[in-house]
């Protein structure tokens, strides 16, 4: 029987089971799906012919390993696969497997991270190539649905024999041992499925390797990363909007005319996205008017004629990044649909094959690009900060954005170091995991791939960001009442500008802001603001 699903461009109009439940095992997951799942609450739901494939791998398995060696399922792991496992140890070999490897340490995944790498392995599970006991895709499901989320460690894996560690967290959950994360308490697993009538998943053949063998976690991390740097981008552009109304700057920065004149497409939606709502501004000036009108006498110009390029060169900078995420997303899909299982089980061809889809490199290569992509986002929104703080580079606004008293009050003086600091550490994030293997494991995993340290590193720099955005969007709130321009904005300042003033209101005299910082980095993350 085929098993492979039939693949779906991510890009579709179809908003097929968008909303309560998401099926699994139809087709492709798509990010929407995904997204769906993750942040807006929607169930999943397996197929039944799903139901029917897992089955029928779990069937054929157990035939063909009675009389062969099979790695994982009668022989021991990794450097110790060489030592034959008897029969009435096979069972306890899983559990064994699991157990010990439930050791990982530092913080632990947030419920929405932990979600992701569940509804990840089991999306790679229901393609019956792992030939797991149908009660570990029942017990994911009940997990998914019932939002209990497991307790699962930031470090522990490095990524090629799969999530080894972190996704060993995952199965104990599903053995109904370790601790859970319910309702926002961290909690003893046995005790939470006890209350919801969870059925913990059963070992049969190779369920601890099947679960513990893949790409999960860094997979899940990296759904929940792509989402926030895509609000990211969002939140930049919009600033860059914002600050190009306040300075009354050229239209023709942003205009199809210059920025068609290169091929490439994320400069092009930037653009595009800037463009169409500098158009509803009433404070954009057209070069023609200013400057094409007539000579000047004048010998140094009143008028500038170029703005820095930390505002007219946003398309070109952005724009790769913008690919970047879409190239990430692209990635990330392909992954989550994949058999990232060894062996693989194929019914279709009635063998077992050995090999290394656990290796994480394409999501460890796309999660060290999506972190140098958004600390360049970072570093672009701190030099447009310190544009708004310099009155001698922008020569509207007073020091800082203070709008109290010169020398006595301090405006945004002080969030400024804040955001030139967390810029300074996503510049050191920013070096890629990709080329740190550290041969281990007796030198059986000789080189590695160390995704998941990758993918929890871009989570840091994503999170980052949104610091520094956040000081960013006050800074721009300020000037805006500074030169009391509010009115004239475009229709998305307007609305950013009042949005961000019923979160924290003007304010002249001096007091301490991190809370009301906090509040708008979580608005600004929770967000998707505009459209690009």
């Amino acid at each position: 029987m085929e098993t492979n699903h039939p693949t779906r461009d991510d890009h579709s109009n179809t908003d097929r089971n968008i909303g309560d439940m998401v099926m699994i095992g139809e087709t492709d997951l798509r990010f929407a799906e995904l997204k769906a799942i993750l942040f807006e609450r929607s169930g999943v739901k397996i197929d039944p012919k799903v139901e029917a494939i897992v089955q029928e791998s779990f069937d054929f398995l157990t035939e063909f390993s009675r009389d062969k060696i099979i790695y994982g399922i009668n022989t021991g792991f990794g450097p110790m696969a060489p030592y034959r496992i008897e029969p009435e140890e096979e069972k306890a070999l899983q559990e064994n497997l699991i157990r010990s490897h439930s050791s990982g340490m530092g913080d632990h995944l947030d419920q929405r991270t932990a979600k992701a790498s569940m509804v990840a392995r089991l999306n790679t599970l229901c393609l019956g190539k792992s030939g797991v006991h149908p009660s570990a895709i029942k017990v994911l499901v009940d997990m998914i649905n019932m939002d209990v989320t497991p307790v699962i460690f930031a470090h522990g894996g490095v990524g090629a024999s799969g999530d080894l560690v972190q996704l060993a967290h995952l199965a104990l959950v599903m053995l109904g041992e370790g601790e859970v994360l319910y309702k926002g308490e961290k909690r003893p697993t046995a005790e939470v499925f006890k209350s919801l009538g969870i059925a913990p998943m059963q070992i049969k053949l190779r369920e601890g390797l099947a679960l513990m063998n893949g790409t999960s976690v860094m997979t899940g991390i990296g759904v929940v990363n792509t989402v926030y740097a895509e609000r990211a981008i969002q939140w930049s552009t919009l600033a860059t909007i914002m600050i190009a109304e306040m300075i009354d700057a050229y239209d023709d920065y942003f205009s199809p005319q210059l920025n068609g004149a290169k091929k490439h497409k994320g400069q092009q939606r930037i653009a595009d996205s800037i463009y169409q709502n500098l158009g509803k501004s009433t404070y954009i000036k057209k070069r023609e008017k200013q400057l094409y009108a007539g000579l000047t006498d004048q010998k140094v110009l009143d008028e500038k004629v170029q703005e820095y390029y930390s505002i007219r060169c946003v398309p070109q900078i952005s724009g790769i990044i913008l690919e970047t995420i879409e190239q990430c997303k692209k990635a990330l899909v392909e992954e989550i649909n994949s058999a990232n299982d060894n062996p693989i089980i194929d019914v279709e061809s009635r063998n077992v094959y050995h090999g290394g889809n656990f290796h994480g490199d394409y999501v460890a290569f796309e999660m060290d690009k999506l972190k140098i992509a958004i600390t360049k986002l970072t570093m672009l929104a701190e030099r447009q900060i310190n544009f708004l703080m310099n009155p001698k580079l922008n020569g509207i606004l007073p020091p800082f954005v203070n709008l109290g008293k010169l020398g006595f009050n301090f405006g945004m003086q002080g969030v400024q170091f804040t955001a030139t600091s967390t810029t300074a550490e996503n510049q050191t994030l920013s070096n890629p995991m990709y080329v740190h293997s550290i041969p281990n494991n007796n030198d059986n995993q000789d080189i590695v791939s160390m995704g998941t340290n990758a993918a929890t590193m871009a989570s840091k720099v994503i999170d980052n960001a949104f610091e520094v955005l956040a000081i960013e969007m006050l800074s721009i709130v300020q000037a805006i009442d500074y030169l009391k321009k509010a009115d004239g904005l475009s229709p998305i300042s307007k609305q950013t500008y009042e949005n961000m003033r019923s979160i924290v209101g003007r304010f002249e005299s001096d007091s301490a802001m991190y809370k009301e910082l906090k509040q708008i980095k979580d608005y600004m993350k929770n967000e998707s603001p505009i459209t690009i």
